[in-house]
């Protein structure tokens, strides 16, 4: 069996008849640089720009930056920058799958074997957008740093040196400035990688007019990204090539679902006409409503449901949603406690919870319910709160389900003993492993050590944890009614179990 490269593309390789292949030449300019050749910009970024090249609107490349020391740079050249996309889902309750063999990228550069290289690019003027994944933790300030390095440690010291090298090399001409897309998921992604490239600019003591230059002629702007990529399938991988007919070691699955919400200019917007060709991008000049949206909704839809659902002895998303109680809790807790409380466009929002409703169902994805436990307390206080404590400002009553959730959350601790940095917990089920901050976890067991299974005990758990302001920012006790209505769902959990305690919430 062949393996994946330009010869297949020949004309006498025989590709499946339903795959979205490139309709553009592979000499088109370089115009992207991407930092990231990882899973997720693969499966969403180059898309795009893979859709817009075979719409005939673009016309452009990505030379893709492998910004640490190991990654798939290697792989990616050996395979000419091709690889295959699979994007699975349901649409309107009907699996769907969408096949494409992406062509955009031109070449693939490692930031630690060809730093000269990389910097190279800056030269090029064709070469004006650069773009970002280099996980949460990449855009930030490493005091370590330096100029001298190749490359420098941080990736915001790297596109620091990049543009001083675009700025030395085109004499600070204000037309040769960059617009700089991270998709990093941190809020206000481009104001933070912008603030953190100044202050090396600083420390660096670089000149003077080059900050004004990347102040002045250079975007950074601020997107929100959504797309569930699941990568490499291993287990399917085998089965993958026999119905492609060669091997491919960079294959690439996610979610048909797709969103990208970015903060800047009409001008750009047409210079990248995403929208023209029917991608679900958004173009704004405050994205601050869309990140709600999807914190509240699809993020509070987890966060709020997953504890009830653990505990009641499911294990993935998708089981959550399929069964008959879990089902209804999260379907009743977005549509009638979490939209209600957002104070967004209603429609907007049901529009947005609809197609929530329909990801977490999709069968192609296994989502487990322990991992989205990770962290699970600072998750609630960002995520779920907000909305419980929207739902009484406005309407002058707790959401009985949101609130519920909580309870939840402090049951999925109770029966944990501290192991190092984790908990070894249990469930009817069985034991598990809970992860989340030590702080979190020692506060959890402290309350639940004196619980003596009493109406009292469960009441003097709910005031211990909603008391720590380390946990929620706040005492949550002074919370109007919030102390009686989570000791008495939490009683009702440890006493009846929690089928029986989501019945009741259910029943109201």
């Amino acid at each position: 069996m062949p393996k994946l490269s330009k010869k297949l593309l020949d004309g006498s390789f025989r590709f499946p008849p339903e795959m979205d292949l490139p309709a553009y030449p592979d000499n088109l300019p370089e115009r992207v640089i991407q930092f990231g050749e990882g899973n997720f910009l693969r499966a969403f970024v180059d898309w795009m720009f893979h859709r817009l090249n075979n719409s005939g609107q673009w016309g452009g490349r990505v030379v893709v930056v492998q910004p640490i020391a190991d990654g798939l740079a290697g792989r990616l050249n050996e395979q000419d920058g091709l690889y295959t996309l699979a994007l699975r889902g349901l649409q309107d309750g009907q699996p769907t799958e969408d096949l494409s063999l992406i062509g955009v990228i031109s070449r693939a550069l490692s930031a630690y074997a060809q730093w000269d290289e990389v910097l190279k690019c800056a030269e090029n003027p064709t070469i004006e957008y650069l773009i970002s994944n280099t996980t949460e933790a990449g855009i930030s300030h490493d005091p370590q740093d330096g100029p001298g390095l190749a490359p420098p440690v941080s990736f915001p010291g790297k596109v620091t040196m990049y543009l001083y090298r675009r700025f030395s090399h085109f004499g600070g001409d204000p037309g040769k400035g960059m617009t700089i897309i991270p998709c990093e998921l941190i809020d206000r992604n481009g104001d933070v990688l912008k603030k953190v490239v100044l202050q090396y600019a600083a420390e660096w003591k670089l000149p003077a007019a080059f900050a004004a230059w990347v102040e002045k002629s250079n975007l950074f702007l601020n997107t929100l990204v959504d797309r569930v990529v699941t990568g490499y399938p291993k287990d399917e991988a085998a089965a993958f090539a026999a119905r492609l007919g060669y091997e491919d070691g960079l294959l690439d699955t996610g979610e048909r679902f797709h969103l990208w919400v970015i903060e800047g200019p009409a001008r750009v917007a047409e210079k990248l006409p995403f929208t023209r060709i029917g991608l679900n991008v958004i173009w704004t000049d405050d994205m601050t409503p869309y990140r709600t949206r999807k914190v509240r909704v699809l993020n509070g839809a987890h966060t709020s449901a997953v504890p009830a659902s653990f505990l009641y002895g499911l294990d993935t998303v998708g089981e959550m949603m399929d069964d008959e109680v879990t089902g209804r809790f999260v379907r009743e807790a977005v549509y009638e406690e979490i939209i209600p409380a957002c104070g967004l466009d209603k429609d907007m929002l049901k529009s947005f919870a609809d197609a929530v409703v329909e990801r977490f169902r999709n069968p192609y994805i296994r989502h487990y319910l322990i991992s989205i436990l990770l962290n699970s307390a600072s998750k609630f206080k960002n995520r779920v709160l907000p909305s419980i404590l929207d739902h009484q400002e406005r309407f002058g009553t707790l959401p009985r389900r949101l609130t519920f959730s909580l309870a939840a959350l402090l049951a999925v601790y109770k029966d944990g003993r501290i192991n190092g940095a984790v908990m070894d917990a249990r469930r009817s089920k069985g034991r598990f492993e809970m992860r989340d901050d030590l702080f979190v976890l020692e506060a959890l067991a402290a309350a639940w050590a004196k619980y003596d299974g009493t109406a009292a005990g469960a009441r003097a758990v709910t005031v211990a944890v909603l008391a720590d302001t380390a946990i929620w920012g706040r005492d949550l006790n002074k919370t109007a009614g919030m102390t009686d209505a989570v000791a008495g769902y939490l009683h009702g959990i440890c006493r009846d179990g929690m089928a029986a305690a989501l019945a009741a919430v259910l029943a109201g």
